[in-house]
């Protein structure tokens, strides 16, 4: 690992509890993870969904009574669907109590390739993913990024990656709130992440929340 990496002020920001959340208002931080484990009957709702191929579910509203069930509707076994619908709802009442949003836009995915393979910056202003299945979302350091190499593949941008040892990646069941280029300050500084790859026959399911401004 290179000086400019251990040397690097953490941009990032990780805690056990949905309090660390909140970490995500601070200026220099772009990224924050609430580090946790799925339990049993989450574990056991989120296989429920899956071996049947991929599939989304999508839902965009005020978080309340209603996202459970019309979400659980979407989903391959809705009558095992409870502890992982009842997960999503707390999120997203979560978020929306964090950036003091009405509605949020709810999409969870069943993947069974990368969804998006190549290191980039999301060009809004804040993202909360978890992935409940599978490999977690992988993300670089500031001073591993080479920003001009960002965007659309092209043979004269140099790789996005500076330092690919500093790869790093969040866990199953880890909430992390990914700040992007539309967060008003941090145009040139939003958190540069990618998709993980997928084994065959490997499936990942992912939740993603955006709060509506």
């Amino acid at each position: 690992m290179n000086a400019a990496l251990m040397t690097e002020p953490a941009h990032w920001a990780m805690g056990s509890d949905l309090g660390a959340l909140a970490a995500i208002f601070e200026k220099a931080v772009s990224l924050a993870v609430m580090q946790r484990r799925l339990g049993p009957a989450l574990r056991s709702s989120v296989l429920a969904q899956g071996g049947s191929g991929g599939w989304q579910a999508a839902w965009l509203g005020i978080p309340g009574e209603t996202l459970a069930s019309e979400l659980a509707a979407q989903l391959p076994a809705p009558g095992q669907a409870g502890p992982l619908v009842a997960d999503v709802q707390l999120l997203a009442e979560a978020t929306a109590c964090l950036f003091g949003v009405e509605r949020v836009a709810v999409r969870l995915r069943m993947l069974e390739k990368a969804m998006c393979p190549r290191f980039h910056c999301d060009n809004l202003p804040v993202r909360l993913v978890t992935t409940y299945l599978g490999p977690g979302s992988e993300w670089l350091p500031d001073s591993a990024v080479e920003r001009g190499g960002l965007g659309v593949p092209d043979l004269g941008k140099p790789d996005p990656v500076r330092e690919p040892g500093a790869i790093r990646q969040l866990g199953c069941g880890d909430v992390a709130l990914l700040k992007g280029s539309g967060w008003v300050g941090n145009e040139e500084r939003g958190i540069v992440h990618r998709s993980p790859a997928l084994k065959d026959g490997q499936q990942r399911l992912l939740l993603t929340l955006d709060p509506c401004f």
